[in-house]
């Protein structure tokens, strides 16, 4: 079913390798808690027309289609994720000075492909690396994903704050900052490489790892795990408004889901071992159908919005913490880095795109309400495929 288990990291997983992989979390996620709610209200504030707008904001999806397998083909090659984590950092920064000019829409178009290019695929290189770091023990790797919860918490309300209070004219200064925070993260990471026969030789094949039909439904529940999540990513808020929620009602609703995760990546090291990833990947998917309907069916109550965003800790955290897990158990080795970049390919590189682009499209012919039933629907299907991953693992489970 799976290969042999993961190699050891040239570094050990010493107190401070895991600190330096917690700030690179926090880092990270810090960036991404600024820049992706309120990107769309710079652009904005330059004047620009809302189809423009939504076509810039539409580039970091488009570029996860491409760029993380790119990458990880790369650092499969060269056994070196971290070396390239420092150098997309360095570019990203380097790129994000060419916000400060206002040259049109093609120039912050250009600018944006190469930061997101560049910081698009940094998650899926870090995931390698620290899947290989901590060997198996989740409990070490939800309290350092942990960490990135808490860095887009902050980073998220601080900014809502400054922007409140300055304007957007700062928008671009805070880019240069977080990025500058997060090479300087890249910068303090353990020198790690893959053991020289992982790497070295012959250029392992991808392909006799994806005809295993554990891993094609694993990948398909992914996708229409992910692609029904980005139902609430993009328009619950505005569904949200539209119910007469004020915006801080709904700002402290998204605290909810975000604190939920926090916890659940905090405690996740007492609870996930009791469940094989397989059955993990299962009730999260049911988290995810409870999550959507009850958005879909009953968002004019409080108290079921509260239910449907405390799902969050499964339908996302449980569920992104189970889905590295499986990656790391079937792509090992000179596979690490391509499996976890398809991991963001296909859920948030093709699921993002779908997912956006038909969620709009839907949401503005049938409401937002007939938008989230369809995402209940493709949430359906995605336990579907993940209770035929439970069942196709089960025989290679009583065997170990």
């Amino acid at each position: 079913m799976s290969g042999p288990g993961p190699a050891p990291a040239t570094a050990p997983a010493t107190r401070g390798s895991l600190l330096a992989f917690a700030g690179l979390s926090a880092s990270y996620f810090a960036h991404i808690g600024f820049l992706n709610p309120y990107l769309p209200l710079w652009l904005q504030s330059l004047g620009l027309p809302l189809i423009t707008i939504s076509l810039l904001t539409s580039v970091q999806s488009l570029t996860r289609v491409f760029a993380p397998y790119a990458w990880g083909a790369l650092s499969d090659h060269l056994g070196d994720r971290v070396l390239l984590l420092r150098i997309s950092a360095a570019v990203a920064l380097v790129a994000s000075l060419g916000l400060f000019w206002n040259g049109g829409p093609w120039w912050i178009f250009l600018v944006l492909l190469v930061m997101f290019i560049h910081t698009g695929s940094m998650m899926s290189l870090t995931e390698a690396a620290l899947a290989q770091l901590v060997a198996g023990d989740w409990g070490r790797y939800g309290r350092i994903r942990m960490c990135g919860s808490a860095g887009f918490l902050v980073t998220v309300f601080v900014a809502g704050v400054w922007f409140d209070r300055f304007g957007m004219g700062h928008f671009p200064a805070t880019a240069l900052l977080t990025l500058g925070l997060l090479l300087l993260a890249t910068l303090r990471l353990p020198a790690m490489r893959e053991p020289r026969g992982a790497h070295s030789g012959p250029r392992e094949p991808v392909m006799p790892v994806l005809r295993q039909p554990a891993v094609r439904w694993f990948f398909a529940s992914l996708f229409f795990h992910v692609t029904a999540h980005f139902s609430v990513y993009g328009f619950v808020s505005l569904y949200l408004d539209a119910l007469g929620y004020s915006k801080g009602t709904i700002g402290l609703l998204w605290a909810v889901s975000v604190v939920a995760e926090v916890l659940w990546f905090w405690l996740q090291g007492h609870v996930i071992g009791r469940l094989r990833m397989p059955q993990w990947l299962l009730l999260c998917g049911v988290a995810a159908v409870l999550r959507l309907g009850l958005t879909a069916g009953m968002a004019h109550w409080l108290w079921a919005v509260v239910l449907a965003q405390l799902l969050h800790a499964l339908s996302f955290a449980a569920h992104h913490t189970t889905c590295v897990a499986l990656v790391s158990r079937h792509f090992t080795g000179q596979l690490r880095g391509r499996g976890q970049a398809l991991f963001t390919v296909i859920g948030y590189g093709f699921g993002g795109v779908i997912g956006v682009l038909a969620g709009g499209a839907a949401a503005q012919r049938f409401g937002f309400a007939a938008m989230f039933g369809a995402a209940t629907a493709l949430a359906a299907i995605g336990s579907l495929c993940a209770w035929r991953v439970q069942r196709l693992e089960r025989p290679a489970a009583r065997h170990r």
